[in-house]
């Protein structure tokens, strides 16, 4: 596992694999491994967002659609768009969709290098996305070249907890529990424990917010939960 998370190309075509795998099982699994918090999370994500009614606005990483749909809540002519990678992941997400939903809408695509014209989005989110690319600042770079001036970038990710000790408990309990799972599910023990190995190679909140700043973001800035477990970035484009 260790070659696919340190190299770039290796890395992106592990995570596609993977997701597309998991993807029947993913909204238990995340439920589980955050402890059933997984929705408050995402709904304190979209109440930061301020999205108002107008808005078009952009979730990466989409997944089976929650945060796309909270977003579409907030809107009355705008439109929420979800881009995943994964075309399993797309087909779960539309099926939730009810027939009479039109502010939302879903498509495939890398979201490293998506095709909107510049300057598309007055709010762009991110779920469990950041970690999960092989290359942040490219995709920071397409996140900032997508929003509108005063456009606002917010994303929830696994997190470092800053205390040593209760790191390493941390990641040992998701590399134990994570197998377990993988096993139990899919007869495949690291399909979950990459949890717990991207996040050795991720830099955190801190390097998150690092990362934005030299994009040129301003108003950084992050908040955690369950101890720096799980946290929030943000960033505005001038």
């Amino acid at each position: 596992m260790q070659e696919h998370l340190t190299a770039t190309a290796k890395k992106q075509f592990y995570v596609n694999r993977m997701f597309a795998t998991i993807a029947p099982r993913y909204d238990l699994v995340t439920s589980l491994l955050s402890y059933g918090q997984d929705q408050r999370w995402k709904r304190k994500l979209v109440a930061m967002a301020e999205v108002q009614p107008q808005h078009q606005v952009l979730d990466l990483a989409c997944g089976t659609g929650d945060i796309t749909y909270l977003l579409a809540r907030q809107l009355g002519s705008g439109q929420a768009t979800g881009v995943d990678i994964t075309p399993e992941m797309v087909e779960l997400a539309r099926r939730k969709q009810p027939s009479n939903e039109t502010r939302v809408r879903f498509e495939t695509g890398d979201i490293c290098q998506l095709s909107f014209a510049d300057a598309s989005f007055e709010r762009i989110t991110a779920g469990y996305a950041v970690r999960n690319v092989p290359d942040i600042s490219r995709l920071l770079g397409e996140v900032f070249r997508l929003l509108k001036p005063g456009g606002r970038f917010l994303s929830l990710d696994f997190g470092k907890p800053e205390g040593h000790f209760y790191r390493w408990a941390y990641l040992g309990y998701l590399s134990a529990t994570g197998s377990a799972l993988g096993w139990l599910l899919h007869g495949d023990p690291d399909v979950y424990r990459y949890i717990a190995e991207s996040i050795k190679h991720y830099p955190g909140q801190s390097g998150v917010q690092r990362l934005l700043e030299e994009t040129g973001f301003v108003e950084c800035g992050f908040i955690t939960f369950l101890g720096g477990a799980i946290a929030m970035n943000w960033g505005s484009k001038p």
